[in-house]
């Protein structure tokens, strides 16, 4: 369940908690659209280091290395599974070209977990929820989204919480085969699914207690206004965009097999 405190934000006063949200959300989606455009291992690699600055800087190490951990598991399922197609397409035979196409798959998945557990841990869900609206997203789709931000980082605590406990009570979580462990957690998701369905009526009560809906026309205690800081990072971002556009189209970006013979 680490892997969801990637999701959870944390109020820390840092320069990269008081960017604009929408500012964090573009840079997001560049990370995104560049870890696409390429399938080498090597400029994804640096795409996943250039990140770490704006992690030290926002002050989240801890969750973030958190995060990326429990992003561990789903990673190696996609080096395995990349690494048997390149197997059985080349002939059954394992060559560095596959290899390094395995690696560079499962980097390009980190990379993206990476940039989005730097917008969610450093962004708040209130900040989020408002620039939706300031974009002109309709309020009840800005609080489907806001309200699943903030509850998917405490259902997954919870569902932490119900697995302790019945492995307290001697359940076995990890013994047997695969349809046995599958059945083992049955104990853990009848409770969850109930724990989510009573969180959802609370939420329904309360809303409905508040009038939620009656007004059409909302008004905000706070309006989000861009600052020197949001051009810089914004300017930040379109360069390595644009970096990395041009080195797409460019620049040929060697392959491990060719920097290897060059150390040997």
């Amino acid at each position: 369940m680490s892997f969801f405190e990637g999701l959870r934000f944390r109020r820390v006063s840092s320069p990269i908690h008081n960017l604009d949200p929408r500012i964090k959300f573009i840079y997001a989606c560049a990370i995104f659209v560049i870890a696409i455009l390429f399938w080498e291992f090597l400029p994804l690699a640096v795409l996943f280091v250039i990140q770490i600055p704006f992690v030290l800087i926002a002050g989240v190490k801890r969750e973030w290395i958190r995060s990326m951990r429990g992003a561990a598991f789903l990673a190696s399922i996609i080096f395995l599974t990349n690494l048997i197609f390149s197997f059985i397409n080349a002939g059954y035979t394992i060559t560095l070209s596959s290899l390094e196409y395995a690696l560079a798959m499962t980097l390009r998945f980190l990379v993206l977990i990476e940039s989005f557990s730097i917008f969610f841990l450093t962004t708040s869900p209130d900040h989020l929820g408002l620039a939706l609206e300031q974009t002109h997203v309709p309020y009840e789709f800005c609080f489907a989204f806001t309200t699943a931000v903030r509850f998917v980082p405490v259902l997954a605590e919870e569902a932490q919480t119900i697995m302790d406990a019945q492995k307290a009570r001697g359940l076995e979580l990890e013994k047997g085969n695969f349809l046995k462990r599958i059945r083992n957690y049955i104990p853990i998701l009848i409770p969850l699914i109930v724990s989510a369905i009573r969180r959802s009526l609370e939420l329904a009560e309360a809303m409905e207690s508040r009038a939620w809906g009656a007004t059409k026309k909302r008004t905000n205690l706070y309006v989000l206004k861009m600052k020197r800081n949001d051009f810089v990072f914004i300017a930040i971002t379109v360069g390595i965009l644009a970096a990395a556009i041009f080195v797409r189209l460019y620049v040929t970006v060697p392959h491990l097999e060719i920097i290897l013979k060059g150390f040997t």
